[in-house]
């Protein structure tokens, strides 16, 4: 078998409530996950181990050790499906890390699509040890729109009517950690999550008092002509906005501050 090539699917959460903790400790949210069309790309070939090196603009900002996702998804796979073989991976990592798209649970998604292709797998395998991976690594193995509670790993598939969107992402280059902006969640269920855009992301107060660029950010794309909707994804710092149309995106892309980081793109 020759090369095989998986995107890893930028993740957007259009909207994140946080309702309270679970028994195991993480927290307990209420998502609507949509997906880009760009993202990171993974490559393969059949190799008898397994190995993976990294390229790309943000190649700097990961190691290819244990500790890395895509190798985690590969071994995890490999020993639920009782495969053999191994493969020699490529990451091109073009998004940037710690950013609140997706970042390495949307590159195990696109690990464990890629090696149940590659290794002939049965595709609910790679569904059923994802959530081992990450409570985003599930959403992102389908990289489709759709509705996650509890960690976020409970998902139903909804049509959000979104795709070919046009949308811009930007931040403003500052990492920021998932876990230290849980931590500093107000502890306030300020109630569930309906339609998303009437929703809010309620890491978006904490995400500001740690990198408060963030919150330049949210106000530099509302003040986009025809941004027509605005939030902060994730944990940040990306933040978003929706535009009507390509046009209107990409006049705002080319206004981009230049040491923020940026990508125009459309919904999936």
């Amino acid at each position: 078998m020759s090369q095989l090539t998986e995107r890893a699917y930028a993740k957007l959460n259009l909207a994140l409530h946080v309702r309270g903790k679970l028994p195991d400790g993480r927290h307990r949210i209420e998502t609507i996950f949509a997906f880009c069309e760009d993202g990171d790309e993974l490559t393969a070939e059949p190799a008898d181990d397994l190995s993976l090196s990294i390229t790309g603009p943000f190649a700097d900002a990961l190691q290819a050790n244990d500790d890395n996702l895509v190798l985690q998804a590969a071994r995890t796979l490999r020993d639920a499906a009782y495969v053999t073989a191994g493969a020699a991976l490529v990451l091109d990592k073009r998004l940037p890390v710690a950013s609140g798209i997706g970042g390495g649970s949307a590159d195990a998604g696109a690990a464990l699509r890629l090696l149940t292709r590659m290794w002939a797998t049965d595709p609910n395998v790679a569904e059923n040890v994802a959530p081992a991976l990450g409570a985003d690594v599930r959403a992102c193995l389908r990289s489709q729109s759709c509705r996650g509670e509890g960690a976020g790993d409970q998902l139903e598939p909804i049509d959000l009517g979104l795709a070919g969107i046009p949308v811009l992402l930007t931040n403003p280059r500052i990492p920021l950690s998932t876990g230290a902006v849980f931590a500093g969640w107000d502890g306030v269920d300020g109630g569930p999550l309906g339609n998303w855009r009437e929703g809010r992301n309620d890491l978006e107060t904490p995400a500001i008092g740690l990198v408060p660029e963030i919150a330049d950010v949210l106000g530099w794309l509302r003040g986009q002509p025809d941004a027509t909707f605005v939030r902060m994804s994730g944990s940040g710092a990306t933040c978003f906005a929706m535009f009507d149309d390509i046009a209107a995106r990409d006049a705002a892309a080319g206004a981009c501050p230049a040491d923020w980081w940026h990508l125009a793109t459309r919904l999936r």
